[in-house]
């Protein structure tokens, strides 16, 4: 339960980092965003570990450990992320989200293959609703064209799909692929308590992705484009690194709780409040969809049905042969 809670708390922690960062890159480059947002991981998961005590758990790690953990950060901090802010630059916000959202596909298809977790039919019905609400905020192409044309909503930019897309999807593997390596890093010798371990794990793959953006920076004219980042962007850059930087120890945290198979559709719930946020932000940039009511509604029902347990749903309903039979069911 504490778990998804938190897994909830993050995905609404990235949408806020989202339109921040969609903000900053209307004028402000990928690499700047990249360059102030992840260094800034590392003293935010420091404070974490002085707050929980918990240095002693970045000793608790193997090499091996640490190798999966550093390289889920340079796979999502650097990768995923990356591709996340080049396609929110080039589509904005809300056209990303339902393109990254086939990363819970991959995460819990990489679950179950390599970690050998099992679905209950109580996880599989609220993965297809976390995952089908996402799809109510699509616009249909007569809604996009009518839009377009109309002079009470006029988008302060074009959308470039191709590259839009392609960068949605980079992100959307390497976002699909990084809790499966931090859970290998996690579970490995030692299995502590879920939160100090969490935020040293979140610690390790921080550093690893701020040594890529180090060396990044050494290349000509990096440093100097960064060097030449307006005040406005860098707050803006700033406040998302600080939100991201949330996001992700709430995401390693609830990653030493509970399972791949529940934080990964939680997170889903990022594709829902991006549309809210955005609207307070960035409306004037952004595309919305009247369908996010109803998107929303079923990804929190759906939510709500990966966190509760079947024992629960049973002191609920009658007692039933049949119902207790399927609820104790699992695949694979």
């Amino acid at each position: 339960m504490l778990g998804g809670f938190l897994a909830l708390l993050s995905a609404a922690a990235f949408a806020l980092n989202n339109a921040a960062a969609r903000r900053g890159v209307l004028s402000g480059s990928v690499l700047q965003a990249m360059a102030i947002s992840v260094p800034f991981g590392v003293p935010f998961f420091l404070a974490g570990l002085l707050i929980f005590g918990s240095f002693d758990d970045l000793w608790s790690f193997s090499l091996r450990d640490a190798a999966w953990l550093a390289a889920a950060g340079v796979l999502h901090f650097i990768i995923g992320r990356y591709g996340n802010y080049r396609a929110t630059k080039a589509i904005g916000v809300n056209l990303t989200g339902p393109v990254q959202d086939v990363n819970i596909l991959i995460s819990i298809a990489l679950a179950v293959v390599f970690l050998g977790e099992t679905l209950t039919p109580l996880m599989m019905i609220g993965i297809a609703l976390v995952a089908l609400g996402p799809v109510f905020t699509w616009e249909s192409r007569a809604t996009r064209k009518a839009e377009a044309v109309s002079p009470t909503r006029q988008h302060a930019f074009t959308p470039a799909y191709g590259e839009g897309f392609f960068y949605a999807a980079v992100s959307a593997v390497a976002y699909g692929s990084s809790p499966i390596l931090v859970r290998l890093g996690l579970e490995g010798g030692g299995f502590h308590s879920g939160f100090g371990r969490g935020v040293a794990a979140g610690l390790i793959s921080y550093v690893a992705a701020t040594l890529v953006i180090v060396v990044a920076l050494a290349w000509p004219g990096s440093l100097l484009q960064v060097l030449s980042t307006r005040r406005r962007e860098f707050t803006w850059f700033m406040i998302a690194g600080l939100f991201v930087g949330i996001a992700q120890m709430l995401r390693y945290i609830a990653l030493a709780l509970v399972p791949v198979s529940i934080v990964a559709p939680m997170m889903r719930l990022t594709s829902i409040f991006r549309f809210y946020f955005s609207w307070l932000i960035n409306r004037e940039y952004e595309r919305f969809s009247n369908g996010v009511f109803v998107g929303t509604i079923v990804s929190l029902i759906g939510a709500v049905i990966l966190t509760v347990s079947a024992d629960f749903v049973q002191s609920l309903l009658p007692r039933s042969e049949w119902l207790a039979a399927f609820l104790k069911w699992r695949w694979p």
